[in-house]
């Protein structure tokens, strides 16, 4: 499978969910995307929970377990329904529009939460972990 066959929501969410598309797909857009159709799907909760839950999937799958870091994922997607991802309004575009910083830097928005040897210990990888710095909203 292609990259181009994910077009839609539902084939990147079918795709993400029993593991068939590429590993390109999911790249760090790739993640903010299927965290943004489990948030315009479900409850926050259980948004983050299949959410988390998928990447590590997917990344036990493609053989790399040690890139997956549950306190990352979690917070990104806390942020994420901080910045409107929740609101079934917004398209995807509107909602990358609108939080352009999720895009682009990612990391330096969790910098304001995190100290960096929270966010990259080995406990933050297996299980959220909550910020040392400043609250998440």
């Amino acid at each position: 499978m292609n990259t181009s066959t994910l077009s839609t929501d539902d084939a990147f969410f079918a795709a993400f969910n029993d593991c068939s598309a590429p590993p390109s797909a999911f790249n760090h857009l790739g993640h903010i995307r299927i965290g943004w159709i489990h948030l315009q799907r479900y409850p926050v909760p259980e948004a983050i929970q299949r959410t988390c839950d998928g990447i590590e999937r997917f990344a036990n799958h493609l053989g790399a377990p040690g890139k997956y870091n549950r306190t990352l994922s979690e917070a990104l997607m806390i942020l994420m329904a901080h910045g409107g991802a929740t609101d079934r309004h917004k398209t995807w575009n509107d909602f990358l529009e609108e939080n352009p910083q999720l895009v682009k830097d990612a990391l330096g928005l969790l910098a304001r939460h995190y100290s960096n040897e929270r966010l990259n210990s080995d406990t933050a990888r297996k299980t959220f972990m909550p910020p040392d710095l400043n609250p998440l909203p």
